[in-house]
């Protein structure tokens, strides 16, 4: 049973829903999550949670909730994962603090893609959940909106540095997204009256004095024209010192940083840059494929019209050497980069972003790199140019002079690696994709 990991759930955008709110525990951890469960169980229609995850994964039931609690209680508290692997994908995380009167109950729940939030019903059931869940645990607040737009508003913190934000907690309306949920406090301080007079889609007082407000019908399409005008004026009411252009403007911004660039990469690195905006966070996607769109990488220079004689006296050693070299690189990489051993274009495409994920050349000493990394990945690429292409080595007593003749031209694999290896840049600038497709046109 394959568990989620957070790579996982950034490849798309989700319906995030945060919430941390207080349990009395003297009646157990067991019985306190029931309706937590139940309310799950009778809502969560078509992203109910599969798998019970700590050490070990179990399939989900309320026994199995029970046995994992048992399993991960600490003295400082207890946290468990509720998993789906299947589509959409769900992560949830449930944080329980030390057995006391009052003790924590913190949820981080992720289903993705958000899309599957486009359907009223689907949504109205997701609202029961939150619902259920504030009137049980009570909370100062929580919400539950797009990954990608809380990331721009920089939800939790809202731009806040630790030491305020821990201070000061939600302390007003800084705020709103698309299911919000008021605790008492931060009621009253806004007005009981203005609250409930919010221009929403719904507006409920719940029992414990908490209110619930969501701002349009579905929550996939927050970033809509009319979703953010119902955004702003929200807002605008309950921060009356807001300027509802400014809001809506700000909104409008994020909106469109959201709308989906197609990509249209440099052919000979589109394999490796087609890698890379899955590592960004979903908020700076977009701006990121616009920007790789963008990108020209350097028309390769490390060739020669004519070829350098050979200056060694025993060619068989240097090429034993440089076996050498490029057999440590395979033994160093072949567990992170499996397809080293295969050799060919895809193996390269693996190396570069490998490499630029790493930050390798930022992240290791200079000293290994020029010394080990960057040989070896010569030698690599010089050996790939003979296998794969049917080049012949031009051998040099200064290993950067070494070539390797592919057609009319011939190559300089070592000094193609001694610049790969500069900097992350320079990943993009000199990858070894682009120079294997640039001898490759010159094969005979």
């Amino acid at each position: 049973m394959k568990t989620l990991t957070l790579h996982d759930l950034n490849k798309a955008d989700s319906l995030r829903f945060t919430f941390d709110g207080t349990f009395d525990a003297r009646n157990g951890l067991a019985s306190s999550v029931v309706p937590f469960l139940d309310a799950l169980e009778q809502n969560a229609d078509g992203w109910m949670p599969t798998i019970v995850k700590t050490s070990r994964s179990r399939k989900y039931s309320q026994e199995a909730v029970r046995r994992a609690l048992e399993e991960r209680r600490e003295e400082y508290g207890t946290v468990i994962g509720l998993v789906r692997p299947e589509n959409p994908a769900v992560s949830l995380v449930l944080t329980l603090g030390p057995e006391q009167e009052r003790s924590l109950w913190s949820t981080s729940l992720t289903v993705q893609p958000l899309s599957f939030f486009s359907e009223i019903e689907t949504c109205r059931s997701f609202v029961r959940v939150a619902r259920s869940w504030a009137a049980q645990y009570p909370a100062n607040y929580a919400a539950a909106h797009s990954a990608a737009d809380m990331q721009f508003a920089k939800f939790p913190t809202f731009g806040r540095d630790n030491t305020a934000w821990k201070r000061d907690g939600f302390d007003k309306v800084y705020e709103l997204f698309w299911l919000n949920i008021f605790g008492p406090k931060l009621v009253e301080l806004v007005g009981r009256e203005r609250m409930l007079s919010t221009p929403a889609h719904l507006v409920e007082e719940l029992p414990n004095g908490s209110i619930l407000l969501v701002l349009w019908p579905t929550a996939a399409e927050f970033a809509s024209e009319e979703a953010r005008v119902a955004q702003a004026r929200a807002h605008v009411h309950l921060r009356p010192d807001l300027d509802f252009d400014t809001v809506l403007r700000t909104l409008r911004e994020r909106s469109a940083a959201l709308v989906p660039v197609e990509p249209r990469f440099h052919p000979d690195v589109a394999p490796f840059l087609s890698r890379l905006p899955d590592e960004f966070a979903i908020s700076e996607r977009q701006r990121k494929i616009a920007e790789l769109n963008a990108f020209r990488p350097p028309v390769p220079e490390e060739w020669l019209p004519v070829a350098h004689p050979s200056d060694v006296a025993n060619p068989e050693r240097v090429l034993e050497s440089y076996g050498d070299l490029s057999e440590g690189l395979v033994a160093a990489l072949h567990t992170k980069v499996p397809s080293i051993m295969d050799e060919t274009a895809e193996s390269l495409t693996d190396l570069d972003f490998y490499f630029w994920q790493e930050n390798f050349p930022e992240r290791y000493t200079r000293e290994l790199i020029d010394s080990h990394t960057a040989p070896a990945l010569g030698a690599y690429l010089g050996d790939m140019m003979v296998r794969r292409l049917g080049g012949t080595w031009v051998l040099r007593q200064k290993v950067e002079e070494s070539q390797v003749r592919v057609g009319k031209r011939v190559w300089l694999p070592f000094l193609r690696a001694r610049r790969y290896m500069q900097s992350r840049q320079s990943l993009l600038d000199y990858s070894l994709t682009q120079f294997f497709h640039e001898v490759e046109r010159y094969r005979p």
